[in-house]
């Protein structure tokens, strides 16, 4: 069983994917590669000048494979449900448990309804401030628990936000990443 499934591989769920794996916890990305940053180019992501949107993908893919994530590039997840003690994640190439699942599928709301996530009036998933769904274990994260703040920084925040919550409950204490300039040694 892997620690955790992230469902997309965008800003949200790579962020998810970094802090997680960098602290040791197994984590495991089923990406289709159908994120909106492809249509995107990037003036007000903070420490990135100007980059278009898919060099900017390539190059956050490669940084979270320097930290061993499974990036499963092309899996797509047709199924996730609450197992009791985890999650059981299905795609057309295989069946998956996890303890902890991040969705960062955009708008697509269609797994976390399948899980039975609190949806708001607006058409979002309920979240609390670290981005945990009515589903004990399941972070939402990005464009759907947000139906206006649609930014790339936004959402690798809502996937940072989420990651931590979970090393906080493995860690079982307040967890949080700061790197030191002798951590990069």
């Amino acid at each position: 069983m892997t620690d955790v499934a992230v469902v997309g591989g965008g800003p949200a769920g790579l962020s998810a994917a970094l802090f997680t794996a960098k602290n040791e916890l197994d984590t495991v990305v089923f990406d289709t590669d159908e994120t909106w940053m492809h249509k995107a180019h990037l003036f007000n992501y903070l420490g990135i000048e100007s980059m278009d949107g898919s060099a900017f993908m390539e190059h956050v893919r490669e940084q979270v494979d320097e930290f061993g994530v499974d990036l499963r590039q092309g899996e797509a997840v047709t199924s996730v449900t609450d197992a009791g003690d985890g999650f059981e994640i299905e795609t057309a190439d295989g069946e998956y448990q996890a303890r902890y699942v991040v969705l960062a599928t955009g708008t697509d709301l269609d797994l976390a309804e399948q899980l039975g996530c609190d949806i708001a009036a607006n058409e979002t998933i309920d979240v609390d401030l670290s981005m945990e769904t009515s589903v004990p274990g399941t972070y939402a994260t990005g464009a759907m628990v947000r139906d206006q703040e649609w930014q790339a920084i936004i959402s690798a925040g809502d996937g940072g936000a989420a990651a931590l919550d979970i090393l906080s409950t493995e860690k079982g204490e307040h967890f949080h990443d700061f790197d030191t300039p002798a951590d990069a040694e």
